[in-house]
């Protein structure tokens, strides 16, 4: 039984192991699981379990007293770190640098995960160079940052009904100033409110 991020992925043999017969130790345990209290020793409530070795080896299915006897021969912790599986799993670590390898893996799944945010900047048809200046520089730094950037052309009164060719000229002004290379993500739009368009960094 090879076990992914939490729980177990697929069965081969009863169980899976590497060339060694043991375990992978790059379990990762969902931060919301780490903050409801992940059991061990004898909070543990299951009978039997799927027991892993400190460095990996497999112990394979043992009575809850006798994988508790382990993990006291080696001064170690019986950590359940699959629960929902049949028998559940436990590892015998540690839990300080149990729980210090869990947070440090889930800093480093974080930083690998970046949300792409739409921002938003809206300009006007006299907005003045100096705005303008200012706008697009904050667009630049969106940009850097991985996000999305929607212009907005905001028209009111008889500007709504200005040719096409001369809205987005103006339109075109702010575009001209954005200090880093960018490509168009959704060409411009005419809406109900003006024209708008979504860039990202190219």
């Amino acid at each position: 039984m090879f076990f992914t991020e939490y729980g177990v992925a697929t069965m081969r043999n009863g169980f899976n192991s590497n060339a060694h017969g043991r375990f992978s130790d790059s379990f990762l345990i969902p931060e919301s699981v780490l903050r409801e209290r992940v059991r061990i020793n004898h909070q543990i409530n299951a009978s039997q379990l799927r027991v892993i070795g400190p460095v990996g080896e497999n112990f394979g299915v043992l009575t809850l007293t006798e994988a508790l006897k382990r993990a006291g021969e080696a001064e170690l912790d019986l950590i359940e770190i699959s629960p929902d599986a049949n028998p559940p799993v436990a590892k015998i670590t540690d839990y300080g640098k149990f729980r210090y390898e869990q947070n440090k893996k889930q800093k480093i799944a974080k930083t690998k995960t970046h949300t792409v945010e739409v921002k938003n900047v809206q300009v006007k048809i006299g907005t003045s160079e100096h705005d303008l200046a200012l706008k697009a520089k904050k667009v630049g730094e969106w940009l850097r940052e991985g996000n999305r950037v929607k212009v907005d052309l905001y028209l009111v009164g008889r500007s709504k009904y200005m040719e096409m060719k001369f809205l987005t000229a103006r339109l075109e002004r702010i575009l001209r100033l954005i200090p880093i290379e960018y490509k168009v993500a959704d060409p411009i739009r005419r809406g109900p409110k003006g024209l708008s368009m979504v860039i990202e960094k190219a």
